[in-house]
């Protein structure tokens, strides 16, 4: 196991050997599309199987959604693709320079992170997303997909090494690693810095805790997606109450979905009521405070301290009342993961203090923090959120994966 694994590192850092322009990248992510799209039926037969398998396995409800494709989620893959190919190669670029009173011409220029490790649970668009982002921004990965999407992924990943070799190119740009032994992951982790350069783990709690332990190398990700909406005592009641419904339950599953509410204790009983009212009638489970609980007209359970640090990932949302936006910062930074939080205000004097104050990778006004999505923001797609604090932070797209190196010309220079 130990040598295939080795050898798969050993095939990226081949690939990588090979310099390719833009338009070569581009042709081949065309070819991706078009295979994609000729092949639905297959990747759609495929899935199938894995839901079976995930249903069979006993595997939680909201997983087995992340699981499923369809026609609209092929189509959203598709739409990502062509969005990729739209942005600009981030690699070779030079980001600035400068000349130096020593005969030094310097400039700083952008080069690929290298071969990048990505473990990841349930979702096949993952895949795809990847794949495409990595090839783009120049770098090699190595696809380690949850068991219950093996089929899936497989499918999507053999088709864009078919599209590789179509047009000459090394195939072990993207490789998957075919197989539900989950040895491969602790190899992964601690037997390949000689060969991968940085892991990716996108997943759960459990998942990401086991790649932060184990990783011998550079690990970009986050742990949890404790997200928070803050209602201020100064909103627009009806955009708060479409904000409210839509950053819960537009996608429970996802790691930017909000987990807790903070709102204004000087909100009314009547405001209250309105603005939540969409979210309980949709059956979302409300876990309030005792302010909460005494103010809205409905099936409230009791909050214990354990709902501010719980990710639900599902249609359950933690309410707490806080007496200023300077609380609801505090709340934020000591119980938050540092993912998406957002505020709802018509003020901007507080919209600003919260954008400046919370330790967040991303930090929202008026908006729904469903949109913690890298494709939202423009990227084309995503690898992944990442809440370090050194960069890259929030979502990780083209421009986050790569570095940079300095190159340096002169005419003859020599040190004194």
């Amino acid at each position: 196991m130990k040598k295939e694994l080795l050898k798969i590192g050993y095939n990226s850092k081949i690939a990588l050997q090979e310099n390719l322009s833009e338009k070569v990248k581009n042709k081949v992510l065309n070819d991706y599309f078009l295979f994609i799209k000729k092949n639905k039926t297959k990747i759609l037969i495929s899935n199938k199987k894995d839901i079976d398998f995930a249903v069979k396995k006993g595997i939680k409800n909201n997983l087995i959604e992340r699981l499923k494709l369809n026609e609209k989620k092929i189509d959203q893959i598709l739409i990502s693709i062509k969005n990729i190919i739209k942005l600009k190669d981030p690699c070779n670029r030079v980001l600035e320079s400068w000349k130096r009173p020593n005969g030094l011409k310097i400039s700083r220029v952008t080069i690929p992170l290298g071969v990048m490790g990505v473990i990841y649970e349930s979702r096949p668009n993952v895949t795809c997303d990847v794949s495409s982002l990595c090839f783009k921004s120049g770098n090699a990965v190595i696809l380690r997909g949850g068991s219950e999407a093996i089929n899936t992924n497989k499918i999507l990943s053999d088709l864009f090494r078919k599209s590789l070799e179509k047009n000459n190119i090394n195939k072990n740009y993207v490789q998957f690693i075919n197989s539900k032994n989950r040895m491969f992951v602790d190899l992964m982790l601690s037997k390949m810095q000689n060969f991968i350069d940085v892991i990716i783990p996108r997943g759960g709690k459990t998942l990401v805790q086991k790649v932060q332990k184990l990783s011998k190398i550079p690990v970009i990700g986050h742990l949890e997606g404790i997200c928070h909406t803050y209602i201020d005592n100064e909103v627009n009641m009806k955009i708060a109450s479409n904000i409210i419904f839509n950053s819960k339950m537009r996608n429970t599953a996802i790691c930017g979905a909000t987990e807790t509410f903070l709102i204004h204790e000087k909100i009314s009983e009547k405001n209250i009521n309105f603005i939540f009212k969409e979210l309980y009638d949709k059956k979302c489970n409300l876990i309030g405070d005792a302010k909460f609980k005494r103010k809205f007209k409905g099936n409230v359970k009791l909050a214990k301290s354990k709902d501010w640090i719980t990710e639900y990932l599902s249609p359950t949302v933690s309410i707490k009342t806080v007496k200023s936006v300077d609380e609801a910062i505090i709340h934020i930074n000591k119980f938050g993961t540092m993912h998406t939080d957002s505020i709802i205000t018509k003020n901007n004097k507080k919209a600003k203090k919260f954008l400046k104050k919370v330790k967040s990778s991303i930090a929202m006004h008026n908006t729904s923090t469903q949109f913690a999505d890298g494709g939202e923001f423009g990227f084309g797609g995503e690898v992944g959120i990442s809440t370090n604090k050194l960069p890259p932070r929030g979502p990780v797209g083209l421009n986050q994966l790569v570095s940079y190196k300095y190159e340096i010309k002169s005419n003859g220079a020599i040190r004194e």
